[in-house]
This record gives C-alpha cells, sequence and structure tokens, in this order.
C-alpha cells in the first residue's frame, strides 16, 4: 500500500481542534488493514512531519435507516491519532 492509500482523510471537528491546539494532535482516517507504524510512517512521508505516537482505533459502523422499508449499515472505518513533536504542525488549509 502507498501513503495515499494508507492516509484516507483528516477529520477535522470540534474535539480534534481542540486536540491540535491543545496536545499537538490530529485524527486521521486511515486504511482498515494498516498498522500504526505504516500510519507513521505515511503521514511522516506526506506531511513532512516528525510523528512521536500512533494511537488506532477501529470504530464499528452504525445502523442507519434508508426509508421507511430498508434498513442499511455505515462502513467501519480506522482511526488514528497522532501526536507530533513540539514545533511540528499539519496546514489544514
Amino acid at each position: 500500500m502507498t501513503s495515499f492509500d494508507i492516509v484516507k482523510t483528516i477529520r477535522i471537528t470540534e474535539k480534534g481542534t481542540l486536540q491540535s491546539e491543545k496536545y499537538n494532535q490530529y485524527t486521521i482516517v486511515a486504511d482498515r488493514r494498516a498498522s500504526a507504524p505504516a500510519i507513521k510512517r505515511a503521514v511522516e512521508e506526506l506531511f513532512k512531519v516528525k510523528v512521536l505516537r500512533v494511537n488506532t482505533q477501529n470504530v464499528p459502523g452504525k445502523a442507519r435507516r434508508q426509508s421507511t422499508k430498508a434498513a442499511g449499515r455505515t462502513s467501519d472505518w480506522k482511526k488514528a491519532i497522532i501526536t507530533l513533536k513540539e514545533g511540528e504542525k499539519i496546514d489544514l488549509q
């Protein structure tokens, strides 16, 4: 897998913004098959930053209603919270 396959997107939420300001942490949606060391290498390569720690969590999908008759389900996904070295930053613009 390439770095672009591993890192799908950065999640920008209210909680994630507070984490980035206070703890220098960012939340990333990663490929479900990717390991923490692979995510670390991919982030360092794509964003040119130094990663100190990667915490991962598999998030199960939720049951959702498509209409009154049909029930559906959202996809499972992997959340990775990365902590960057002091002074490093990912530009989200």
